[in-house]
């Protein structure tokens, strides 16, 4: 089975958990924002939370879109406002997913997100959905990807 991993990482924690696959066959595809996420945490919170929660899509770096070559994909997103992230919305609306096996990581501070597994459903009711709560400072949460 031929299995990637696309993710977006602001602080790491996608990175994090983007080796551990590699080390477990999946091929790896990274998308960032054309335009740089501000450096004060706190101005993080309120562009992408706010963006987050009405669902903006986040225009980006070019990224290779096709996936016909994967029967499995999974896609990892931090967790913002209690919704995917910016830049996974936008890799939701350019991806044709249709037909393939799909599992959703998200990473957040509180290992839980209730909003982001609703959106999750209401466009892929079929989906795997795996918590982690911040695989960088929590290695112990990396335990979860065996069920991949």
């Amino acid at each position: 089975m031929n299995k990637l991993f696309i993710y977006y990482s602001l602080s790491g924690n996608g990175d994090c958990i983007a080796e551990q696959l590699k080390n477990k066959g999946f091929a790896i595809r990274s998308v960032a924002p054309q335009k740089k996420m501000p450096k004060s945490f706190f101005l993080q919170i309120l562009a992408g939370g706010f963006g987050a929660g009405i669902g903006r899509k986040e225009p980006l770096k070019p990224y290779d879109k096709d996936v016909s070559a994967y029967d499995c994909i999974v896609i990892g997103s931090p967790v913002w406002n209690g919704r995917l992230s910016c830049p996974i919305n936008t890799v939701l609306a350019e991806t044709d997913l249709k037909g393939k096996s799909l599992t959703f990581l998200l990473y957040s501070g509180s290992g839980d997100a209730p909003k982001a597994v609703r959106q999750i459903r209401e466009r892929f009711p079929d989906a795997g959905i795996i918590h982690l709560k911040e695989p960088k400072s929590h290695p112990e949460e990396q335990s979860k990807l065996e069920q991949l």
